[in-house]
């Protein structure tokens, strides 16, 4: 891959993309593409997180383990975004499992480098915290949805916010998967999808789901897509004014 090739893929990451010239050509000489696979462990519970990732292609779940084995997914990360947050906090470590959900590629650095960067309390420092803001106001609809909505109106939002952070329009996903990521029994992911499919929402096959109609799928999710959409949407603005 040449230099210019690689500069183009950088900037698919919109954090990579916002940093000022200064700041990206320090990191640069430490950035590598790396390609994930299908359910890849990024970060494990409670181990020193010793490398990060912003994805380009990517999409990384950030799940919760129960001790019965139950999983549910309680944040996504793609494009948007970074995994390996804590290591900013200075925490080094996290309670909640990352995993590539949809393979591709992204950027990789070791932790002590972004550390050293991040502290320099540069641009870098603040595109960081507001994303750290964005990603909070995730989680926490998250669990207010999970507790409130329909498995129709959850699995709406959640393909809504996957396909927001890909590129493709076409999802690689599992009900299986599906199941373990909403928390919930792989019959009920079949009612709900065959319901949006009946609907004319989504189109759904070995695996592959496909975003029919965007706009009918956005009027059967909750409220909590666009509270979520609307926050990552104000914050990036602000970006841009850094």
């Amino acid at each position: 891959m040449s230099d210019s090739e690689a500069n183009e893929l950088y900037r698919k990451n919109h954090l990579l993309a916002a940093l000022p010239t200064e700041e990206y050509q320090r990191l640069q000489p430490h950035l590598e593409v790396v390609c994930l696979s299908h359910r890849q462990i990024l970060h494990e519970i409670n181990e020193l997180i010793e490398y990060v990732y912003f994805p380009t292609q990517a999409l990384v779940s950030m799940v919760s383990l129960m001790e019965d084995g139950a999983t549910i997914e309680v944040g996504v990360v793609g494009r948007d975004g970074m995994v390996g947050l804590p290591v900013c906090w200075g925490g080094g470590s996290v309670t909640t499992q990352a995993i590539v959900q949809i393979p591709g590629e992204a950027i990789g650095i070791t932790a002590d480098r972004l550390k050293a960067e991040f502290d320099r309390h540069g641009v870098l420092h603040r595109l960081i915290l507001l994303y750290t803001q964005a990603l909070f106001t995730q989680v926490a609809q998250t669990a207010a949805c999970n507790s409130r909505h329909t498995v129709e109106q959850r699995l709406a939002r959640w393909l809504l916010s996957i396909e927001d952070r890909i590129e493709s329009e076409q999802l690689l996903l599992t009900q299986e998967f599906i199941a373990q990521m909403l928390g919930i029994r792989r019959s009920g992911v079949t009612v709900a999808a065959t319901a949006l499919q009946q609907a004319g929402m989504i189109r759904y096959s070995r695996g592959k789901i496909a975003i029919v109609d965007r706009q009918l799928l956005q009027s059967s999710a909750c409220e909590c897509y666009k509270v979520v959409k609307n926050e990552f949407d104000r914050l990036i603005r602000l970006t841009h004014n850094i």
